[in-house]
């Protein structure tokens, strides 16, 4: 399954890559009722073949999760994978670059969700709701934190 997601924001390319580059900006920029913390990462910018662990709640339920960057462009683009979590694959690949009026973040996401099309059907609809949700509340946050 694909979701994507596409945000302009009005500030400088290297402003934005470095906030993403920070691991505790995630907690920043996910919904507070999803109670986001990481639990081990790099105190410094991140890079690729870091790892980040963290914890949060997914309806409620408290899930752990590890990601690795796979692949980091200073300025143009990174990738972060599952190693382990809820879903059964997860690949998030965001780019930037600059446009009239600023900076075009696009998220593109490839994911799977466990228990093939059980999973599909049961969880699918919301899955997507909730993505839709949270990558909302992201750009939201990200529009003021750059004014």
């Amino acid at each position: 399954m694909i979701f994507e997601k596409t945000t302009i924001i009005n500030a400088p390319l290297a402003d934005i890559f470095r906030f993403f580059g920070e691991p505790q900006n995630l907690a920043r920029i996910t919904p507070p009722e999803m109670r986001f913390r990481v639990t081990n990462g790099p105190d410094r910018p991140l890079r690729e073949d870091d790892r980040i662990e963290y914890e949060l709640r997914l309806a409620g339920i408290p899930v752990r999760w590890r990601t690795r960057i796979a692949t980091w462009r200073d300025n143009e683009s990174f990738s972060d994978f599952q190693e382990r979590g809820p879903y059964k694959r997860w690949l998030h690949t965001h780019t930037f670059r600059e446009v009239a009026g600023g900076v075009e973040m696009h998220d593109h996401v490839d994911y799977e969700l466990p228990l093939g099309w059980l999973g599909r059907a049961v969880a699918g609809w919301w899955v997507r709701r909730e993505l839709a949700r949270i990558f909302a509340h992201r750009a939201k946050v990200i529009r003021e934190t750059f004014g």
